[in-house]
C-alpha cells in the first residue's frame, strides 16, 4: 500500500514523491525500539524517533496518531514481546496433552529464551526498573494482556491448583517465576553472575530452567 506524501515542482518539472506506508511505519517502529533502548523513556519522543528513521516526524502522527500509539504498535510486534506460540513451540493440541508441571516450566524456558535472543527488550526491561511513565505503562499493558491470554488458553487462569494448606496460587507461582526470568534477563545486560550464577551464559541459564521445572513438578 503506497501514499502519496508529496508533489513538488523543480523548474516546471514535477515530481512525484510516492512512500510506502507499511515500510515508513515498520521503520518507525524499529526506531522507536532502538531510541528506548538506547537513550531510555526520559528521553524518547517524535523528534528523537523521526531523526533516527530518517523520516519527517508528521508521519507518526498521521499513522499513529502520535507517540502513544507508536509505542502500542512496538509492543504488539513479535519482536518486542515473545508471543503464545513462541512460548508453546508447538501446535496447541500437543501443548495440552503435557502434564501442567511440564505446561508451566516449558512455558518459563521458552520466555527466557524469548526474552534473551531479543537485545532492545532487556535494555528496555533495564530502563523499566528505574523510570515509569505514560509509554512504559503500554508496554506493562501489552505484556500483561499477552499473559493473560495464555493463561486462560492453556486453563492456568485459576486462584489455588487444589484446596487446603497445600494449595497452589497458580497465579502467584506465575508472577514469581516470570518477574524472576524478567530481572535476572535484564541484569544480564550489566552483571556476569548473580548469587554464583552465570546469567550471561547459556549453563547458566539451563540451570535456572531447570530448578524452575524441579520448583513446578514439586509444586504442582
Amino acid at each position: 500500500m503506497t501514499t502519496i506524501v508529496s508533489l513538488y515542482g523543480d523548474s516546471g518539472v514535477w515530481y512525484k514523491v510516492i512512500r510506502d506506508r507499511v515500510e515508513t511505519e515498520q521503520r518507525l517502529i524499529t526506531a522507536a525500539g532502538q531510541v528506548l533502548a538506547r537513550d531510555g523513556f526520559g528521553k524518547l519522543g517524535v523528534n528523537a524517533i523521526a531523526r533516527q528513521a530518517g523520516v519527517d516526524k508528521v508521519l507518526i502522527y498521521r499513522y499513529f496518531d502520535g507517540l502513544p500509539g507508536l509505542i502500542k504498535a512496538y509492543a504488539k510486534q513479535g519482536d518486542f514481546w515473545p508471543g503464545v506460540e513462541e512460548l508453546m513451540a508447538e501446535p496447541l493440541a500437543r501443548f495440552r496433552e503435557r502434564t501442567k508441571p511440564d505446561q508451566m516450566a516449558t512455558i518459563m524456558s521458552h520466555l527466557a529464551a524469548g526474552i534473551r535472543k531479543r537485545p532492545l527488550t532487556l535494555e528496555i526491561l533495564s530502563w523499566e526498573m528505574v523510570e515509569r511513565n505514560e509509554l512504559t505503562a503500554h508496554l506493562e499493558e501489552i505484556r500483561e494482556q499477552q499473559g493473560l491470554q495464555l493463561a486462560a488458553l492453556l486453563g492456568l487462569d485459576g486462584g489455588a491448583e487444589e484446596q487446603g494448606p497445600s494449595a497452589v496460587d497458580i497465579a502467584a507461582l506465575v508472577a514469581i517465576l516470570v518477574g524472576s526470568i524478567n530481572y535476572l534477563a535484564a541484569r544480564s545486560q550489566h552483571i556476569q553472575h548473580f548469587n554464583g550464577v552465570a546469567v550471561q551464559q547459556d549453563a547458566g541459564w539451563q540451570r535456572l530452567t531447570d530448578t524452575i521445572r524441579t520448583v513446578c513438578e514439586r509444586m504442582l
